[in-house]
Parts: structure tokens; sequence; C-alpha cells
């Protein structure tokens, strides 16, 4: 495992073994918390003596990052097979971004170049996805996608959680109000704005008995800070302190359009909350409409059904861990070892086929 760090150290632990690279001068952010470094490859040669001693018979990368690039150059060198995970959609967080920019141009003008720009940064995506010998995605629709447009074989990888950690729990502390909650990045492209709408239209409906537990970071925080009335907002938390935030929460409403699965949904409904999210949004970690969630983009009519439904609540609190425990860790990895192997081997075949072919 090589990864980004403040330090370069190298760890052993068990079967794993860690590398952490420190990033530079150059180091540019990419997002609150998150740095790319485009000169990363500076340690190039520390990477490629733990490659060798390690023997791998592939590299992993996930994504288009400083380490997915050091990643990409690494097993060209060594001539290991290349493996590529798509986890976000990035040209439609520029796309979002794009768009919150420039807010103030006419809306045409507006939606002609953000789309320019989802169109242009997801072919420089799929150039970069043609690289690997096979590439893996979260879900069906991105799946295709990449196979279609990159032409490699393409494998579903999707998300697990530790279900020991995330189960249902209420630590309410004595406070029984209606919890709304939120986890994730603070940012334009996540439309976290939105949850102003949904207590603007509770309090309209005369709606006071609620709060909201928004758990995350970015430059959207201090502007959700000023414009929510009954809003707790603790920045990032992991662990421990994660999973009892997720014990606080009645709801889980997940404004965002652009992830790819959305880890945050899965570990809300292993906690045994229901998750209220768009229909493309909800529908690729196989939420039910009125089951486990609403697949909705009306959050505040779904909202309220749940505060005054607490049998419904309750049911639907019992679907979502049900549905949730399809995605251990264990039955994650050794679906994703089976990958590898079929990966591996339709890779083979082809390198049979042309040599045969020659």
């Amino acid at each position: 495992m090589v990864s980004g760090a403040r330090q370069t150290s190298f760890k052993q632990d068990g079967s794993l073994e860690r590398l952490d690279l420190q990033r530079g001068v150059a180091a540019f952010p990419v997002d609150k918390g998150l740095y790319c470094d485009p000169l990363l490859t500076r340690h190039k040669k520390v990477v490629l003596d733990h490659l060798r001693k390690f023997k791998p018979d592939l590299i992993h990368i996930t994504g288009p990052g400083d380490i997915g690039f050091l990643g990409l150059w690494a097993a060209h060198i060594l001539r290991i097979l290349l493996v590529a995970s798509w986890h976000t959609n990035l040209h439609e967080y520029l796309s979002r971004r794009l768009s919150w920019l420039m807010n103030l141009l006419p809306r045409e003008l507006n939606a002609a170049a953000s789309a320019a720009v989802e169109k242009q940064s997801l072919r420089g995506l799929l150039r970069f996805y043609r690289t690997a010998r096979f590439v893996l995605a979260p879900n069906q629709t991105l799946v295709e996608l990449l196979h279609n447009r990159t032409g490699k074989p393409a494998f579903l990888m999707p998300h697990g959680l530790d279900l020991t950690r995330f189960s249902p729990r209420k630590d309410r502390k004595g406070d029984q109000r209606f919890c709304i909650g939120y986890v994730g990045r603070l940012t334009a492209e996540k439309n976290v704005r939105c949850f102003h709408e949904l207590e603007t239209r509770l309090r309209a409906a005369g709606e006071t008995d609620y709060k909201f537990l928004i758990v995350g970071d970015g430059g959207q925080q201090e502007w959700l800070r000023k414009h929510l009335r009954n809003a707790e907002l603790p920045g990032v938390l992991t662990g421990e302190a994660l999973a009892a935030a997720y014990g606080c929460m009645d709801a889980f409403v997940f404004p965002s359009r652009t992830d790819t699965f959305g880890l945050v949904l899965l570990e809300a409904l292993a906690s045994g909350i229901p998750v209220i999210a768009s229909p493309e949004t909800a529908g690729r970690v196989g939420i039910e409409d009125a089951v486990s969630g609403f697949l909705s983009d009306d959050f505040a009519v779904s909202v309220r059904t749940l505060m005054h439904d607490r049998a419904l609540l309750l049911e639907m609190s019992r679907a979502a861990r049900q549905l949730a425990g399809r995605n251990s860790w264990d039955v994650v990895f050794e679906q994703l070892y089976r990958t590898y192997e079929a990966g591996l081997i339709l890779t083979q075949r082809k390198r049979e086929e042309i040599v045969t072919l020659s």
C-alpha cells in the first residue's frame, strides 16, 4: 500500500506493508484536507525498490491523483499488470463546482460551460483508465460505461464496511428531537446547501422539533453554520465517534447526485437509519423506495413522513440494517480477490492469443 503523508515512512504489520510518501511544497489543495503533489515522482526510487522486493502480481490504483500516476508509472517500468478502480465522478464534480463559481452568469451560458467541462474531463479520465489492463467500478452503470468507453474488461467492486462498528444504537443523551443526519464533504458538488431549503420547508409546515447533525468538513461548512438554525456541525469524525454520531440520527439525507456509490449510505443503513436520496444515488446502493429508505428529491416530504410515523420509521430501520448486511468486508474482499484472479486469467489468455497470432 502506497499513500501520501506528512513524512515518508515504511511500516509493516503482519501481511500489510505501508509506504507513506511525503508531499512537498508543490502540493496544492484539491479539497479541504486533500492535496495533490505533481512532483511526487521524486520518490520513484524508493517506490521501485519496495515494489521489487515485494514482487506484486498486480498494482491497483484508485484514480488519477498523484499516487495514482506514480502507481501507473511504476507498473509500466516494472511491467506489472495494472488495475484501476473508479471511485469518484470527478467530471461531474468539476462541472458542479464550475457551475457554482459561475452562478452570476446567464443560466444558458453557465449550463453550456459546465456541460463542456464535464464532457472534456470525462474524456481525460477515460484516457487515464485505458492505461489499465482491467478496470473496477462500484456500480453496474459505471462498469458498463468503463467497458464501453475504454474497451477494457470491467468488473464490479462494491464497497464494504464494518458491520460490528456500524450497528443500530440510540445515543440520544436526553435529546428527543428528530435528528436529520448527513456525513460527507461539505462542498458545492455535494449539494449541501439544500439543507437550508429543507429547513425552510420544515418550518413553513410548522415543524420545530428537529435538528440537523451534519458531519464533515469543506468549503460550505461556514455557510451552513450561518444559515441553519437547528444544526450541529462537529466537523470530521472517525471511528467510534462517527459510529456514535450515526446513533443519534433518525433519518439520513444525502443530497449529492455525483457519488458513484456513497459509502456513507452503507454506514447509515448498517446503523439502522433510513436513507433519503435521489433515485439514481439511492438506487446504486440497492435501496428500495419506502422499504429501507426513500428514493425521492422531495426531502421535506420524506422527512416529515418519518417524523410522524414512528412505526414506519422502526420498520424501515430494520430493513436498512438487513440491506447493509450484504456488504461486510469479508464478502467484499472475497469478491475482489476473485475479480483479481479472473482479470489475471483474462489478461494471460489475451497475451497467449497475441503470441499465437504473431
